[in-house]
């Protein structure tokens, strides 16, 4: 029997909702869970994904930009939760993983694991890490390694491209 996605994803975030276990337990459970049953790449025309997305989500997830420092909805974000793609709904970063960098965007220690490619950027004239989204290839931000331990990694993400699924 095949699974749908979407069948699954909706499975994903009632277990991380629901379930009695701890938040770190539940993500690698229902991660390894998603990724071995119905891992599908989503791709979309550019002309869908204008459709599908805001004009700053599209600008930011599809054209590589950068939202300004401090603006965004997640920077100072504490709630708790799992932070989702806003493009496709691939879960990326668990909540206990972010931390306050000062930079203005939200920063995450470690993503969860097989959620995120890092690819190299030299679009500046400098060299850098970029972080998209393993299902989508969506810009998420850059990754850098000036964050804390256990990783002393820095994923400095757009707010416009996450979406926070509360844990209840």
């Amino acid at each position: 029997m095949r699974l749908d996605a979407a069948s699954v994803r909706k499975e994903i975030y009632a277990k991380l909702i629901h379930h009695d276990d701890t938040l770190p337990e539940r993500i690698a459970c229902c991660s390894l869970y998603y990724y071995e049953q119905v891992m599908e790449k989503l791709i979309l025309t550019d002309a869908a994904w204008e459709q599908k997305l805001s004009p700053e989500a599209y600008r930011v997830l599809r054209k590589k930009g950068t939202e300004y420092a401090f603006t965004g909805q997640y920077h100072n974000c504490d709630g708790e939760g799992v932070y989702v793609c806003a493009a496709c709904d691939n879960p990326l970063f668990a909540s206990t993983h972010k931390f306050d960098s000062g930079t203005g965007w939200p920063s995450f220690w470690a993503p969860l694991q097989e959620a995120v490619l890092c690819k190299k950027d030299f679009s500046i004239g400098s060299k850098r890490i970029e972080v998209t989204c393993v299902r989508c290839d969506s810009h998420l931000g850059h990754v850098f390694e000036d964050g804390p331990p256990p990783t002393y990694q820095r994923y400095c993400i757009n707010s416009v491209a996450l979406r926070l699924i509360a844990d209840n």
